[in-house]
């Protein structure tokens, strides 16, 4: 790595959860390149894009995503496409990427093939964590990689605290709901990493899956069969509208209406990236989550727009194609989503 000092480092994220970090760090104006999926602080959407997504996930349903990636998969192909003129041109002294999944953002293969020939090379940090106290420690390496450790060690520590206080609360709770959260609808995706973690966290409880575990498909029967008290819907790369645009996809299946989440209305949609990013708002979705799981014991942590919950009423059944017309801003009083 070149040798520049304190805010003079210049880095290029690949990943919204290591621009995430950056920006947290107050290490924003040193960003010099970002990927196409970065949206978060707004700012870093005016920062020159150095990868793009082949697949746009803004536009086409599950399905036709996992076709493609199929595709692109069978030819060994990418799905992202790295500007290795930009990236040339813009010289960064430290290069954020990810080994975690080859399908959300480029992969440390990806970026090392992009950067031959850079000279002088920069340092490739690669982010790969897959449980809470190791996205604390991804937040470290972004602080040591930019000469930024007295930033990084406070804001770890703010969020191990925050962290704390959930946890401890939560374990006030008398009952702890079995929660299963869906990371994707077609296939059917259980989240894992981090997630399951989260949900024990939040006061939940999670029985088919332990911290640190890859994320993994799952056949109807075995979510059916596990009949969770709270379902939480929140796929990858995903909005709460095209969430809900897929929904009829579970509720065509045999035995949704008499799921326990089900009848008890005991569904969410949510949006994604309080779940999928590895990064400081990690911590946001587990507040979020905890006054999903205990709104006796945690209120206030639920943003506008974020949450909607199944609101027909009990013992009403509906089309499955109508299922989505039946979701409300959470909680109660919250601002409307464009459904």
């Amino acid at each position: 790595m070149r040798g520049a000092k304190g805010p003079a480092v210049r880095i290029c994220s690949l990943l919204p959860s290591g621009t995430e970090i950056v920006c947290a760090l107050g290490l924003g104006d040193h960003l010099v390149g970002v990927s196409d999926l970065c949206d978060y602080p707004l700012a870093v959407m005016q920062k020159p894009v150095v990868s793009r997504s082949l697949i746009d996930t803004a536009v086409l349903s599950s399905a036709e995503v996992e076709a493609k990636m199929r595709a692109l998969q069978e030819t060994g192909a990418s799905p992202f496409h790295i500007e290795t003129a930009l990236l040339r041109q813009i010289r960064p002294d430290v290069v954020l990427t990810q080994d975690t999944c080859a399908i959300c953002d480029p992969t440390a293969d990806d970026v090392q093939q992009a950067l031959v020939g850079l000279q002088p090379p920069p340092h490739m940090l690669v982010l790969r964590p897959r449980t809470v106290p190791e996205i604390f420690a991804s937040i470290l390496e972004v602080g040591q990689a930019a000469h930024a450790e007295a930033q990084a060690r406070a804001l770890v520590a703010s969020l191990e605290a925050r962290v704390h206080a959930v946890a401890t609360r939560a374990a006030q709770a008398t009952f702890h709901p079995r929660l299963l959260s869906l990371e994707g609808l077609t296939p059917l995706v259980a989240g894992g990493h981090w997630i399951p973690e989260l949900k024990t966290l939040a006061g939940g409880r999670d029985e088919l899956f332990s911290p640190g575990c890859a994320a993994q498909r799952l056949e109807w029967h075995t979510i059916r069969d596990y009949d969770p008290d709270m379902l939480l819907i929140t796929p990858c790369s995903s909005g709460v509208q095209r969430s809900l645009d897929e929904l009829q996809t579970l509720a065509a299946q045999e035995g949704w209406w008499d799921m326990q989440a089900v009848r008890q209305r005991a569904v969410y949609v949510i949006d994604h990236v309080y779940f999928s990013r590895p990064g400081p708002r990690i911590v946001d979705g587990l507040e979020l989550l905890a006054q999903i799981v205990h709104p006796d014991l945690f209120h206030g942590a639920i943003p506008p727009d974020t949450v909607l919950k199944f609101a027909l009423p009990a013992g009403d059944t509906c089309a499955p194609e109508a299922l989505a017309t039946h979701f409300q801003p959470y909680p109660a009083g919250a601002r409307a989503c464009k459904v």
